[in-house]
């Protein structure tokens, strides 16, 4: 069953949902700088989950420490990709996941773009420290969930080889 949206509604909700989950996004960061930074952490689950001030400069596991430019380009890089689908996409409700799931990407991926133009490092505050994981944001949950869940559908839901044919420079979607 064909979706009742035009191209233009569906960028839209592109701006709109976006707008929404990067302010959400950069309010908790704002609130970590304000009630965490040089203050001890907050415990939530005594040994599971704690709030922990950090500024980040380099990727997940601290990786490529310093490299803003890097980010910079591949956060662009992701965002063109992101705009290529959506433009491609067919305007159906089989796709509706795929375009929710670009919306929380896109969302996460401006989230920690905008602290890196800022303030040339990534605010992280959430802890998960049962496991000794890596500080993260609330950014990073967008992009960690997302893609986590697109595998998921790519395994299980989109499973024709047609499904993503129009991704092809040659097919347009409907």
């Amino acid at each position: 069953m064909k979706m009742k949206k035009t191209r233009g509604i569906i960028y839209l909700q592109l701006i709109l949902s976006t707008f929404f989950l990067t302010v959400l996004d950069q309010w908790t960061k704002h609130l970590a700088v304000t009630h965490l930074q040089n203050q001890s952490d907050i415990s939530l689950i005594d040994g599971v989950l704690s709030l922990h001030y950090l500024e980040n400069r380099g990727a997940a596991f601290g990786v490529f420490q310093n490299r803003q430019g890097a980010f910079f380009i591949l956060t662009v890089v992701i965002l063109a990709f992101i705009l290529y689908v959506l433009w491609r996409m067919p305007v159906t409700k089989k796709y509706l996941p795929v375009r929710i799931l670009c919306f929380f990407l896109t969302s996460g991926a401006l989230g920690n773009l905008i602290d890196r133009i800022r303030f040339k490092y990534v605010i992280d505050f959430i802890y998960f420290s049962l496991i000794d994981f890596p500080v993260f944001n609330v950014a990073d949950i967008y992009v960690t969930v997302s893609m986590i869940v697109l595998l998921l559908l790519v395994l299980f839901y989109y499973k024709d080889e047609d499904d993503f044919a129009f991704l092809s420079p040659k097919k347009r979607g409907k």
